[in-house]
């Protein structure tokens, strides 16, 4: 193969995996502490923590990383790395029966807030 060939094959592999890349979201690296706590405490910790209707009925406390990932009686609701099968996002997101919909009795999180609650637990819901 003449240089020539080889330098155009290498130019449009290349080429192809920066086109390809570029329609590919950078997410930045989310971390409970940070990112996560904070929309807990605001939306969520009113009903989830030590004698809270929501952990009364459900187990779930939210006001700490590792009752978070505790869980409910029932099992965990976040499943590091995949947030279609963590309950977590599943209830906020809407993408549950909507009675169950979280926050209960509320207007639904904003798209974005849901979008990072998202991304952590996709990057390996990392404390």
């Amino acid at each position: 193969m003449s240089s020539k060939v080889f330098s155009l094959i290498a130019i449009a592999g290349v080429s192809a995996v920066l086109l390809a890349s570029c329609g590919e979201k950078e997410t930045k690296p989310l971390s409970y502490h940070t990112d996560i706590k904070p929309i807990l405490d605001q939306y969520c910790v009113e009903c989830h923590k030590e004698g809270g209707k929501g952990t009364e009925k459900s187990g779930l406390l939210l006001d700490s990383y590792e009752a978070t990932l505790r869980g409910t009686k029932f099992g965990p609701v976040v499943v590091a790395g995949q947030s279609v099968n963590s309950t977590l996002y599943r209830l906020v997101s809407g993408k549950a029966d909507p009675s169950l919909r979280m926050p209960h009795n509320s207007d639904p999180l904003p798209e974005e807030t849901v979008n990072m609650i998202r991304d952590w637990i996709d990057q390996g819901a990392k404390e």
